[in-house]
């Protein structure tokens, strides 16, 4: 995992401006009011799912009052969440992996525009599990070194005790690994410790990372990144290029 820590990319991503942030919360917004509709309950404490998109929301730093709202629009309103969950994968430059998960209310817009984004970065979507083996799926817990400065071999200790899997140091941050169905258990339990953090959902980790050297094909994979972060359809991009 050393040196493979997506914290650049998530501490790069919160620098962003204003616009940026606002196509973060109307994301997360979204994926609060699927919560809150597939989970039958806009009470945290009865609804799992809904308590890990709000510490996913609390990690990008949506206000309270905000959350609030998405999760109180969500329970009055039964046509605020006809979304549904896609998956597309497909291969960038050089044989590069991509996995797509997609949050959508038309799937014909939301097929057209993933696979614009990849054949505008040279790269082509392949068919279900092309490249879906080449990533575990696992929690992820974040947690910044200048948020909580603490002894390594300590939060090391709490979050094994709190069933994590595995536990790494980066130079900036310190990660947590869990099996998927420990995730919302061992979050909960550092949240409890008041542990801060700066990512914590589930994601797909590479087991192996693609070097590009070729400039045109890293313009084309990061072409292709940067229309699917533009998406309002797209909710999460996985990839094994090592940045």
């Amino acid at each position: 995992m050393s040196g493979h820590s997506k914290f650049a990319n998530i501490k790069h991503k919160k620098e962003k401006n204003d616009a940026a942030k606002g196509k973060i919360f109307t994301k997360i917004g979204k994926e609060l009011a699927v919560a809150v509709k597939e989970g039958g309950s806009a009470d945290p404490a009865n609804n799992s799912r809904l308590r890990d998109v709000i510490a996913k929301a609390k990690a990008n730093n949506m206000p309270n009052d905000t959350i609030d709202r998405n999760i109180k629009k969500a329970d009055g309103d039964a046509n605020a969440a006809n979304y549904e969950y896609i998956t597309y994968e497909g291969y960038g430059p050089n044989g590069t992996a991509i996995i797509v998960e997609t949050l959508t209310d038309n799937r014909n817009r939301t097929a057209t525009n993933v696979k614009n984004a990849f054949t505008k970065g040279k790269g082509n979507v392949g068919t279900p599990g092309c490249v879906s083996f080449m990533f575990d799926k696992k929690g992820q817990i974040v947690i910044d070194r200048e948020e909580y400065e603490c002894d390594a071999d300590e939060l090391m200790m709490k979050a094994l005790d709190a069933g994590a899997e595995d536990f790494s140091e980066e130079e900036d941050s310190y990660e947590v690994i869990t099996a998927p169905e420990e995730f919302s258990a061992v979050r909960q339990t550092l949240e409890e410790m008041g542990i801060p953090m700066a990512a914590a959902e589930i994601t797909m980790i590479p087991q192996t990372y693609v070097t590009l050297t070729d400039e045109k094909d890293i313009a084309g994979i990061q072409k292709t990144l940067d229309m699917l972060d533009d998406d309002d359809d797209v909710q999460n991009v996985y990839h094994n290029w090592d940045e």
